[in-house]
């Protein structure tokens, strides 16, 4: 990382762990959960509650805001040279409903650590840094996961995020409108030079290994497959075994393909069905119907897809030997993402340069920077969480790693940003 005269900025040169740590320990008091998480869920109460305390803090910060019309907050620091791309840093305050402190709120804070540092320390950059929180990252809510963040990217259009519905048949569209964050700006007209997420590892790689830090060099693609098995409702005491039509049992058979199809892709590659349902699922009726969803992802799209089509072949295979109609139908997909190498090059040279302990990571959640890679240069940063919990109010980091993951997006942002003085 070089300024105008070519000079290097100290190795030494870190963020304030104190004051980070203290703004996430502030937010975790808004929308709290009923175990020590957080319940913020997108566009509820909470959640309006948790973007004013962050404008406020950007603001006394010295930075401005900008709203577009999926409410995704771009909190502004100027540059020397406004009138360049600037270089972002985004991720999400909305939670699960039993979610952690740390997912998505990490990488927001962060990033307004980052300008807080950088105003102490009295630092210039030619190009403006933008801090954003992007709006519904978890889905918890309205599905699908990433949706404003989507539309940024021009995957999905407005008019089918403001159409998404919640479990009352609310829409996104009018619950924006409801909590006043809906802007002006037309999704997706703004340049960017540079997309920096940080963000937990959400798995137990980096805590195993050893390692401060994670160098997200791709993000793994995804297929959500919805199985429908068809058979017979019968009375479980007087139906005999070879009479019956057993949709929870072709379920069960099928969940087993789906690991075993996984375990033969390896490595990189996962598979497990998380949600499943059966009908009438009464103690003493065996199952007539049965819908679940098939849960495949890998960075290598040829296995990624070869998953898919295995599935699609020995799944109507199995129903067929248990008498079962059978429906698979695609419910959700993105492809693999290769983050810029440059950037992720930035990053590790910013971990070396702090001696934090770091290795290569493929992330296996999908986030905002999965998006917005398709519009410009992105990388991630991670750092470990406490064995690899996340998605439950019980995820847990430390100081230490908040603050190391912290420093190296100082670094790596300011690389990027191009110190003048």
């Amino acid at each position: 990382m070089t300024d105008a005269s070519g000079l290097v900025p100290a190795a030494n040169m870190k963020i304030d762990g104190e004051r980070l740590w203290d703004s996430l320990m502030q937010m975790a008091l808004v929308g709290p959960g009923i175990a020590g998480g957080n319940n913020r869920q997108t566009l509820t109460d909470a959640d309006a509650e948790g973007r004013a305390l962050f404008r406020r803090w950007c603001e006394d910060a010295g930075m401005t805001m900008g709203l577009d019309r999926m409410g995704n907050m771009f909190m502004r620091h100027e540059g020397a040279e406004p009138e360049l791309d600037p270089v972002y840093i985004g991720s999400h305050l909305d939670t699960q409903p039993t979610g952690g402190r740390f997912d998505g709120v990490l990488g927001v804070l962060a990033g307004l650590e980052v300008i807080r540092s950088i105003r102490d320390m009295g630092i210039m950059t030619r190009r403006p840094i933008v801090v954003t929180n992007w709006t519904n990252e978890e889905g918890a809510r309205f599905a699908p996961a990433m949706l404003a963040s989507g539309v940024f990217a021009g995957v999905l259009t407005e008019d089918y995020a403001n159409s998404r519905t919640d479990a009352e048949g609310k829409l996104f569209g009018d619950e924006l409108d409801r909590i006043g964050w809906r802007g002006d700006e037309v999704p997706g007209e703004r340049r960017i030079h540079a997309m920096f997420e940080y963000h937990i590892e959400q798995g137990p790689i980096l805590e195993a290994e050893g390692k401060q830090i994670g160098v997200v060099t791709h993000g793994q693609g995804l297929w959500w497959l919805q199985v429908t098995l068809t058979g017979k409702d019968a009375h479980t005491g007087s139906t005999p075994m070879s009479m019956r039509v057993n949709a929870g049992l072709g379920m069960a058979r099928i969940i087993e393909a789906v690991h075993r199809i996984a375990m033969d892709h390896q490595p990189d590659a996962v598979g497990a069905v998380g949600q499943a349902n059966v009908w009438p699922n009464s103690r003493n009726v065996i199952p007539g119907r049965a819908v679940f969803t098939v849960d495949f992802r890998s960075p290598d799209l040829d296995k990624l897809n070869a998953m898919r089509a295995r599935l699609e072949e020995e799944a109507p295979q199995i129903a067929a030997q248990l008498g079962l109609g059978i429906e698979i139908e695609p419910v959700g997909h993105f492809d693999p993402v290769t983050f810029d190498p440059a950037l992720v090059g930035k990053v590790r040279d910013a971990a070396e340069r702090l001696g934090y302990s770091h290795m290569n990571i493929v992330s296996g959640a999908g986030h905002d920077a999965c998006w917005i890679a398709k519009v410009a240069p992105t990388v991630m940063i991670m750092c470990p969480c406490v064995d690899g919990l996340s998605h439950n109010e019980a995820e847990e980091i430390t100081p230490e790693w908040a603050s190391a993951g912290a420093d190296v997006l100082l670094h790596a942002v300011l690389d990027a940003a191009e110190v003048v003085r």
